[in-house]
């Protein structure tokens, strides 16, 4: 019996025609997607979304669970970001990496929602 696929809500640097994107080969492309309840940050070289208030746009994956293992590599799970299970807009729900607050004190947000590179 094959393991279920994970959704993965992406909203920087693993996103199409960014440079970590690669990171995602083998996943399915499922679309364009919105998730409230985060405010999304500018770190510079990449973005940071942390819960508070508005809406963060990006992009939904199906990915393999080893798959979600080599996400949260690239992602520092738990030390730098935290993996969680949130709803997006739409209903469905996804594995979103967030940051916490405090690694966000000084640093510009992202008007809109849409982080590129």
């Amino acid at each position: 019996m094959a393991i279920a696929e994970q959704l993965v809500f992406v909203y920087g640097t693993l996103k199409r025609d960014s440079r970590n994107h690669g990171w995602l080969a083998g996943a399915r492309f499922l679309g364009n997607a919105s998730l409230d309840g985060v405010t999304l940050y500018d770190l510079g070289p990449f973005p940071m979304a942390v819960a508070g208030e508005g809406r963060c746009h990006g992009e939904l994956f199906a990915v393999e669970p080893d798959g979600l293992l080599r996400l949260d590599a690239l992602e520092g799970h738990p030390r730098l970001y935290e993996r969680q299970l949130m709803e997006l807009v739409d209903g469905r729900w996804a594995w979103v990496y967030l940051g916490r607050p405090q690694q966000v004190r000084h640093v510009p947000v992202v008007t809109g929602g849409v982080w590129r590179s």
